[in-house]
């Protein structure tokens, strides 16, 4: 008897030793949580329609740019602000310039408007067909749940955003002559530092665009009908676009989200200035968090699988 109660002991503390070790499939279950809302938005007919959307504004502004260049006609009017006509000014003489084209065209609506659809139906398109409710049986706990919906959008604003520039990459290498780049300031840079940049914006629209990720997020906890989420956070973005281009509402102005979404043109300048890059992320950031604990407290404390 002795002799078995440390061997029962033994037992008994492999066991203990081997208790953490549970965390590992919790761990690995999280991750396929978030696999499994990445292979849901993706595998949407209606996320593909919007990538269709995306990648034929490029290939529209090329053509467009194109027609007006081969007829001899003046192309664009900006004055090097960076902005959008500034930008399609130098498309016909470097076709790397229609990538920030495109991405200035498709940031005041085209791009937040599709964030908007994607995070809008994130938690109301799952109330509405009853598979919420299966998917809280799972032990996963919805604080998780909501974080790995959450997640799902943040990667579909990458995808969105990369979408657009390779499709003005394509479209501008294919239609227009390539070369060293000479940034907004006069500067002129080699090709890959030019295309350096590129990437560098893309991924700074991308992270212009989990404030209203955040937000759709939210919107999408407070109702069951994943259309009247979509079309409540489109709302949204109409009306705070709108407020945010009346002159006499200033005072406001640079708190609304997609105040500085324009900020990436800053990247076009030699030296790079970070000042107004630094406020658009930092605004996103608070937008992320403000609306992101709003959409917990609503999704752990409300019945939304009725």
């Amino acid at each position: 008897m002795s002799r078995a109660d440390p061997a029962a002991e033994r037992t008994t503390g492999a066991r203990t030793t081997d208790a953490p070790a549970v965390r590992a499939p919790r761990l690995v279950w999280s991750l396929g949580l978030f696999r499994s809302e990445l292979v849901t938005v993706f595998r949407r007919w209606r996320t593909l329609a919007l990538f269709a959307v995306l990648a034929g504004v490029p290939l529209l502004v090329g053509i467009a740019v194109r027609i007006e260049t081969r007829d001899g006609g003046s192309v664009g009017g900006g004055g090097g602000n960076g902005e959008g006509p500034a930008f399609i000014e130098q498309v016909s003489n470097n076709g790397l310039f229609l990538t920030f084209a495109s991405l200035a065209a498709t940031l005041p609506f085209f791009l937040p408007m599709a964030i908007g659809v994607v995070a809008g139906d994130a938690v109301a398109g799952e109330a509405s067909t009853g598979t919420l409710r299966y998917l809280l049986v799972a032990p996963a706990g919805r604080t998780r749940l909501l974080l790995a919906k959450y997640a799902s959008v943040v990667a579909f604003c990458l995808a969105a955003t990369l979408v657009v520039t390779v499709s003005a990459l394509a479209v501008g290498f294919a239609l227009f002559p390539v070369g060293d780049v000479t940034l907004l300031s006069g500067t002129t840079i080699p090709l890959s530092d030019g295309l350096l940049r590129a990437l560098l914006i893309a991924v700074l629209v991308a992270g212009s665009l989990v404030g209203i990720g955040a937000l759709g997020l939210f919107v999408s906890t407070l109702t069951d009908s994943g259309i009247g989420a979509m079309a409540a956070t489109v709302g949204l973005l109409i009306t705070v676009q709108i407020v945010n281009n009346i002159p006499q509402l200033h005072a406001v102005q640079p708190y609304l989200f997609p105040h500085y979404w324009l900020s990436f043109a800053d990247i076009l300048r030699s030296p790079v200035t970070w000042d107004d890059i630094a406020r658009n992320l930092g605004l996103q950031a608070l937008y992320a968090a403000v609306f992101g604990s709003a959409a917990w407290a609503r999704f752990t404390s409300r019945d939304v699988t009725a």
